[in-house]
């Protein structure tokens, strides 16, 4: 027996929105499915951060950062307690932070974001903002370009190294 033509018609159509939605629940359960390794430990993150503010009459600043924190139990995220910022250039030396702890979580294999990030420098306040950077897993590395911040300030750039190496995934 053949199936008439509409009939078909509602079969394949109804089969195309069964994978449509299949589809859907799988890529939603894997967007946020990104985690962080080794789970459930401490960590460094040494590099560089440049930074322009009002405090800097905007002209960029480089200084030395290492990050500490811990990664989640389950991976999920990592928490930033501290941050220690240092430079030849005096203004390096002045930052206070706010809003510790702040919260990395990776979005993807290869990107995060850092939330609550805030800082004050010399009667200026910069932030609360989420930083949205990649991952190389390859070069242990987390970066991020071009962060405007409220309070006009901006992170031109920022890098650092996990220790231990951390893979997202």
């Amino acid at each position: 027996m053949k199936p008439n033509p509409s009939t078909r018609s509602r079969t394949i159509a109804s089969a195309v929105a069964a994978l449509a939605i299949a589809g859907a629940t799988i890529g939603a359960a894997n967007a946020g499915a990104a985690t962080i390794s080794p789970a459930d430990t401490a960590f460094t993150a040494p590099g560089t951060i440049v930074v322009s503010t009002p405090a800097s009459f905007g002209v960029p600043v480089s200084c030395s950062i290492n990050l500490v924190g811990s990664t989640s139990p389950d991976g999920s995220s990592a928490t930033i307690t501290d941050a220690q910022i240092s430079g030849s250039n005096r203004l390096c030396n002045l930052p206070v932070l706010q809003n510790l702890p702040w919260t990395l979580t990776p979005t993807s294999a290869t990107t995060g974001e850092v939330s609550n990030v805030g800082f004050s420098l010399v009667g200026y306040k910069c932030g609360p903002a989420t930083l949205a950077g990649s991952f190389d897993n390859m070069t242990n590395t987390l970066t991020a370009t071009n962060q405007p911040m409220s309070g006009n300030c901006t992170i031109n750039s920022l890098s650092v190294q996990p220790d231990p190496a951390f893979t997202l995934s």
